[in-house]
């Protein structure tokens, strides 16, 4: 039985997840899906200039598990971009995993595992959750305010 899927942490998530070459009708294009985390990945390596050590670690994932997302991202796109293929970014095993969440209607805090997982408290059910983080609260269960 092999092992589970280690979620992969991601920083950005693109606003254009769909690129596809000019001249080429709709219904002629093949589709190459590039997962978020092995954008993220590029994006770590390649643009922040990071080194390998410094981006698994970002990414809350081992050296080589880092090494084999960017390998498979860079030969996604490489045959994308050779064989006049369209690129579509999507899926893939992410969590933002950027705060703690705390539900307004009953009072109980959590932590996401995938981006879905913010807009509804997985206790009560509610859609009035928020971002501790982001509203300036403390991580102590206190509900004050800390600036």
């Amino acid at each position: 039985m092999s092992r589970p899927i280690k979620w992969r942490k991601v920083e950005f998530l693109p606003k254009n997840t769909y690129f596809f070459p000019l001249g080429k009708r709709k219904c002629e294009l093949e589709e190459i899906v590039l997962k978020i985390e092995e954008l993220e990945a590029m994006r770590l390596k390649d643009i922040e200039g990071l080194t390998q050590e410094e981006c698994a670690k970002r990414m809350e994932i081992s050296r080589q598990t880092f090494q084999n997302v960017i390998d498979k991202a860079r030969k996604k796109v490489a045959i994308a971009l050779t064989k006049g293929m369209a690129i579509s970014i999507n899926g893939g095993n992410y969590t933002r995993n950027i705060c703690s969440f705390k539900c307004t209607n009953c009072g109980s805090f959590y932590e996401i595992n995938f981006e879905g997982d913010k807009d509804v408290c997985p206790k009560c059910g509610s859609e009035k959750v928020m971002c501790i983080k982001k509203n300036n609260f403390c991580n102590k269960r206190c509900n004050k305010s800390c600036y």
